[in-house]
């Protein structure tokens, strides 16, 4: 099944795609994709539903965030060799976990806002997990009846802020629209082993990244069993994984994104976003 938030900004309705790449309205079951909607049970009763019995949602509407008020959003450094390598930083024993804000997140095709004073400013195309049910000590086994599903992740980043302003990452990565996510949230029972996807970012119609969910250092079941050892997960919550090489910052000379710049962004069987940088008002 796959998911989606459709409408304008702050009021966004439930949606689910059919077999025709159609978006059917799902609100007259579940007005919102919130955190109660991604309990396993309640997915269980939306899995069971004809997406042909359900109206069409307006043509050309709107795609949100396919997951409403998330109450974190965690995300992993360097969980690719290459690119690790392309930093000129050591693969990691551990996995590298860092702060991106909730408010950071918004849907896979709004703009992106340049942040005042930002001149490094960066893309990477990511794969996330978002929780289904409230995760804490979970072991690397079981770990896969707590994700509700996968979405492609844009883990924007101001790379001046992330590494020259002296202290966390989150500094480069927390601006508002630093979280693209979407279009859809696919369930696990439709997408069960997230780790050999093609992915491939553009900026402005040329190919900057490509690479494979199947070179992560660390899986998916094991980063969400890990995050759990220091802090409890909720459902809703999204964990972005970590991205391949090809990154602006470490191409040489340095590339980075300036305003009026467009990315596309796909993963096998996740879809496709598209971002347009915007100045910041």
């Amino acid at each position: 099944m796959k998911l989606v938030r459709f409408g304008p900004r702050g009021s966004e309705k439930a949606g689910v795609v059919d077999q025709d790449g159609n978006i059917r309205d799902l609100s007259q079951h579940v007005a919102d994709i919130t955190a109660e909607t991604l309990a396993p049970d309640v997915l269980a009763k939306l899995t069971a539903i004809d997406p042909a019995s359900l109206p069409l949602a307006p043509q050309g509407a709107r795609l949100g965030a396919p997951v409403a008020r998330s109450w974190n959003f965690i995300a992993v450094g360097l969980n690719y060799a290459d690119h690790a390598k392309e930093t000129g930083q050591e693969i990691p024993a551990e996995p590298i976990l860092f702060n991106k804000l909730g408010n950071s997140i918004c849907g896979p095709n709004d703009d992106v806002v340049y942040p005042r004073n930002s001149d490094r400013m960066d893309w990477e195309i990511e794969i996330a997990f978002i929780i289904g049910k409230r995760a804490q000590y979970v072991a690397e086994k079981d770990a896969q009846s707590y994700i509700a599903g996968y979405a492609i992740c844009n883990d924007v980043s101001e790379r001046r802020f992330q590494i020259k302003r002296n202290g966390q990452w989150m500094k480069g990565k927390c601006a508002e629209t630093f979280g693209p996510l979407g279009p859809w949230l696919v369930t696990t029972d439709e997408l069960p082993d997230p780790h050999s996807l093609a992915m491939e970012l553009k900026v402005n119609g040329e190919v900057k990244q490509t690479g494979s969910t199947s070179t992560m250092i660390f899986s998916i079941p094991f980063l969400l069993s890990y995050i759990t050892q220091f802090c409890t997960l909720e459902p809703g919550d999204v964990v972005t994984t970590g991205t391949p090489p090809g990154v602006g910052s470490g191409m040489k000379p340095p590339q980075y994104l300036k305003s009026g710049d467009v990315m596309e962004l796909s993963i096998e069987k996740l879809g496709t976003q598209r971002q347009r940088v915007v100045p910041a008002i």
